[in-house]
């Protein structure tokens, strides 16, 4: 004998079966014409993602560029081929849009320092003021560009420390990009017996040769100014700055010894003391 309840229960799954079943044949082949559809626009879309990636890559575009229009290209694609599906079943995508609109601006109010992050990664990616590999500094914190994401940027120094900065501290601002290299900026006193020539062609032929400077950019080599100590000598050239520190320790090094062996004078302070009788 079946119960009362048991009896509701099982009309209520008669009429759900119904109703399910009715869906499928009156939508059966909107259903199926839906998801071919979607099918269809995903294969499409990653095709298009790594053509347009393929042709940046021959070009020798940026590759943080050409993953955010790949990228970008894709889910525009998605986002069409979606809405075309949907309104293959009969589902309208304008209250949709009205509602994602709404959200959207709530979520904007609530996240505005994230969004000046990502709208100041897009100026990044576009106007491509450094790119990977690039060394620059910005705001006192220098590094090797390894990373450019939509929110921030990730750069390495040569402690192997890295460093986050978000984009929109670095839009906006004063920016020194040195691209592979570095500038040494190094100052010594020579004495005033020294004939200065001479200690520039010293330098100039040991910096002319050494393997840890950058040829590429000739150096500077000459008396940067006058002092009590003796004449001041200024030197600047570039080393790779994955190995700064390491370069210009080993460059210095080689300065002293070589002006060392040419018999060329490093002056070092000197006072005077004079003694009266009285």
């Amino acid at each position: 004998m079946i119960t009362p309840g048991l009896d509701q229960e099982l009309q209520q799954l008669q009429g759900v079966y119904q109703l399910i079943t009715e869906f499928l044949v009156t939508y059966s082949f909107q259903l199926v014409g839906a998801l071919l559809i979607f099918l269809l626009g995903l294969w499409v879309a990653s095709k298009a993602s790594r053509l347009v990636a393929k042709q940046f890559e021959k070009h020798n575009i940026d590759i943080t560029l050409s993953n955010f229009v790949s990228n970008l290209i894709r889910i525009l694609i998605i986002i069409m081929v979606g809405i075309i599906a949907l309104g293959k079943i009969g589902i309208s995508v304008t209250p949709m849009v009205a509602a994602i609109g709404a959200a959207s601006l709530g979520a904007g109010l609530a996240l505005q320092g994230m969004l000046a992050n990502y709208a100041a990664g897009v100026t990044i990616i576009v106007t491509r003021p450094f790119v990977v590999g690039n060394t620059i500094e910005i705001k006192g914190e220098s590094g090797v560009v390894k990373r450019i994401h939509l929110g921030m940027t990730i750069l390495s120094n040569e402690e192997g420390e890295q460093i986050s900065i978000p984009n929109k501290h670095i839009v906006g601002e004063i920016l020194h990009n040195s691209f592979s290299n570095k500038l040494v900026e190094t100052q010594f006193n020579l004495s005033y017996n020294t004939d200065p020539e001479r200690a520039i062609s010293v330098i100039t032929e040991l910096l002319s040769n050494n393997p840890y400077v950058y040829q590429e950019t000739m150096p500077n080599i000459g008396i940067n100014g006058f002092n009590a100590i003796g004449i001041e000598m200024g030197v600047r050239y570039w080393v790779p700055t994955q190995s700064y520190f390491q370069h210009k320790y080993k460059v210095n090094l080689a300065l002293y010894n070589a002006l060392k062996q040419a018999g060329i004078e490093i002056a070092c302070p000197i006072r005077e003391i004079h003694l009266q009788d009285k």
